[in-house]
């Protein structure tokens, strides 16, 4: 199933179908819990945000159409506390362990200074409902601040990650576990 906009937000998929039990399934390891950053950035704003469950690991997909892939930069790592940039303003993110991710594109139109993205800081990500997935416990919009758009990613514990870029595109995979198996 794909889920997303129509603005080109079916080009990656945010929820896969479930495996089927006469399937052997392996999930992929190795990848890590440590800060993963690519340098770039770009003036296409971010539009929205999606989620979806897979068998390996839940996924959420920050839609940022028009923007190249090589435009696309990032920052994801854990932290103790999430903090709105500018202000410093703390913002509670639900869950063991969070993920601060950072999209280096704005959540506003550069030229107009109008929001493309609507939500509000310190609130849930909006039409984002994580409830069942094995991963993710909660989501947080911390603003957009300087070119940059930051929101946090409540999970269960602190699992492995993988950040990935297509054109439009900054995708965040948390592993349900480590070991790597479903």
């Amino acid at each position: 199933m794909l889920l997303g906009t129509a603005m080109g937000a079916a080009a990656i998929p945010a929820e896969a179908a479930p495996a089927t039990t006469a399937q052997t399934v392996t999930c992929p390891t190795g990848w890590g819990s440590l800060a993963k950053t690519r340098a770039a950035s770009t003036t296409k704003p971010v539009r929205n945000v999606r989620t979806g469950r897979h068998t390996c690991y839940d996924r959420m997909v920050i839609d940022i159409p028009g923007a190249g892939r090589n435009s696309l930069g990032y920052s994801v790592k854990y932290v103790s506390r999430l903090h709105q940039d500018g202000s410093g303003r703390l913002i509670n993110v639900g869950g063991r362990a969070v993920l601060e991710i950072r999209v280096h594109a704005p959540g506003f139109d550069p030229h107009t200074g109008a929001p493309t993205y609507p939500a509000r800081a310190g609130r849930p990500l909006p039409g984002v409902d994580v409830t069942g997935y094995r991963a993710f416990r909660d989501t947080r919009f911390a603003g957009s601040f300087e070119g940059d758009t930051l929101l946090g990613l409540g999970l269960r514990a602190r699992l492995p990650f993988r950040v990935l870029r297509t054109d439009g595109h900054v995708v965040v995979d948390v592993a349900h576990t480590w070991t790597g198996k479903p």
